[in-house]
């Protein structure tokens, strides 16, 4: 199970209109070099959104389909997906008899090292990594399947400090398929989901791993179930004061950033099964969704009147109606791009602030069951659990599949998610990573 958005950060060149044409055409290439950047830190990209601000890629893959630059073995079993910081992509995978953190160099295209995190390979349902790692100041988060924290030095991947959520939190899962987060480096802070009521969210120092905060967050439904879930936490300044979201086995929830106060609960759209996606927040609101018979869609309006806190419902819809089972959401303007239904990914276009459904969500798309997805220069790109890897427009006016290929390695379920960096469409697909080139030059 993957897990599984804050900012839409545009980058752009401003020209003046007096320059002339041959001045234009001398500073276009370095235009299109500024907005296409290099580096992807964590889960999601550097603002945990899924959107890559590469630009003048590939149009249209009907008339140009990306092509295979080259592949890395040795990264073990996993569904983690990648991180990118300094041309060095790090990732993790069940090789040998452990759980590892890999190191690649993107120059030589070589593993540059592995440092095993577990000491033995996690047991459990769909065994492999989950976690994305985090890159910050030189050092690597990484949670294991098993519940251990670790950071390393980027360097060389030597350990610095190790957690345990399970034996220092009383951590535990929703359900048997394994710690699946990916950690959130925020300032000074990292923090985690243990997912016991005494410590649901922890917060602890980067370079020391000293405890800052630990969030204790009761159950406050019905619905779902207790613990953490397989989701990922996210930043938001609602109510004009910042605090993490995420999604865990009993809903969503919101923790103040400075202390771990649990300021807000919202249950109805958790299942009993798996909570997964990564919800979305904008402003005053969040976006959340989940699978399964029980799961459904939301849109969250937090609110603060004098010390408290609510979480008021602007709209919900059944599973039935709409979710996202997993692969993730990415909200572009007013509208939520994602792939609908359990154990489907058919393409879905919504009206975020009213949920209303604008294209979508009975189609079958360009391969089966659910679809990772990332946004990047004006268009969705798909990756189908089957293995397909489809383009589509990002635009409200209508489905539009600007076509599709099957990668060069497909061992479904085909689970970890797509990045676009520098680029290069970056696949991770159990063993091996694959890079495509999606420069359109």
């Amino acid at each position: 199970m993957i897990h599984g958005q804050l900012r839409n950060i545009k980058w752009a060149a401003l020209w003046r209109s007096a320059l002339s044409f041959s001045m234009l055409s001398i500073a276009a290439p370095l235009a299109l070099a500024a907005e296409r950047t290099t580096d992807w830190p964590g889960w999601r990209g550097p603002n945990r959104d899924a959107i890559s601000t590469d630009k003048d890629l590939i149009p249209n893959w009907e008339t140009n389909q990306p092509e295979l630059l080259y592949q890395v073995e040795g990264l073990g079993a996993g569904y983690a997906s990648v991180s990118i910081v300094d041309d060095v992509l790090y990732t993790s995978g069940n090789k040998g008899s452990t759980q590892s953190v890999f190191a690649i160099d993107l120059k030589t295209k070589k593993i540059k090292w592995a440092t095993p995190i577990t000491n033995e390979v996690p047991k459990h349902g769909y065994e492999g990594s989950r976690t994305t790692p985090a890159v910050s100041d030189g050092k690597v988060y990484a949670v294991a399947s098993n519940g251990a924290l670790v950071c390393l030095n980027a360097a060389d991947g030597k350990p610095l400090w190790r957690k345990d959520f399970v034996k220092e939190f009383g951590g535990k899962m929703m359900s048997s398929w394994g710690f699946s987060e990916s950690p959130l480096v925020d300032e000074e802070r990292v923090l985690c989901t243990p997912g016991s009521n005494s410590a649901m969210i922890i917060a602890l120092q980067k370079s020391t791993g000293k405890l800052m905060w630990k969030s204790a967050v009761p159950d406050f439904g019905e619905s779902g179930g207790s613990g953490a879930g397989y989701s990922s936490i996210i930043v938001s300044e609602a109510g004009g004061v910042k605090q993490y979201v995420q999604l865990v086995g009993r809903g969503v929830i919101g923790v103040r950033a400075t202390n771990g106060q649990p300021l807000w609960g919202y249950n109805r759209v958790a299942n009993p099964t798996a909570n997964i996606p990564t919800p979305i927040a904008s402003g005053d609101y969040v976006f959340a969704s989940s699978g399964y018979s029980e799961g459904g869609t939301a849109l969250l309006k937090i609110t603060k009147k004098g010390t408290k806190f609510s979480a008021d419902e602007v709209y919900y819809k059944p599973a039935n109606e709409l979710q996202n089972h997993h692969g993730g959401m990415v909200m572009l303007g007013d509208y939520v791009y994602m792939g609908h239904g359990h154990n489907n990914g058919f393409p879905v276009c919504v009206e975020w602030k009213t949920g209303k459904i604008v294209w979508g969500g009975r189609q079958r798309g360009a391969g089966s069951r659910s679809a990772a997805i990332v946004a990047a220069d004006g268009n969705i790109i798909f990756r189908y659990e089957s293995g397909e890897v489809a383009l589509v427009g990002a635009t409200p006016d209508g489905y539009n599949l600007k076509g599709s290929f099957r990668p060069n390695v497909t061992n479904e379920p085909c689970w970890s998610h797509p990045v676009v960096v520098g680029g290069k469409l970056y696949l991770r697909d159990q063993d091996v990573l694959m890079v495509y080139n999606l420069a359109n030059n």
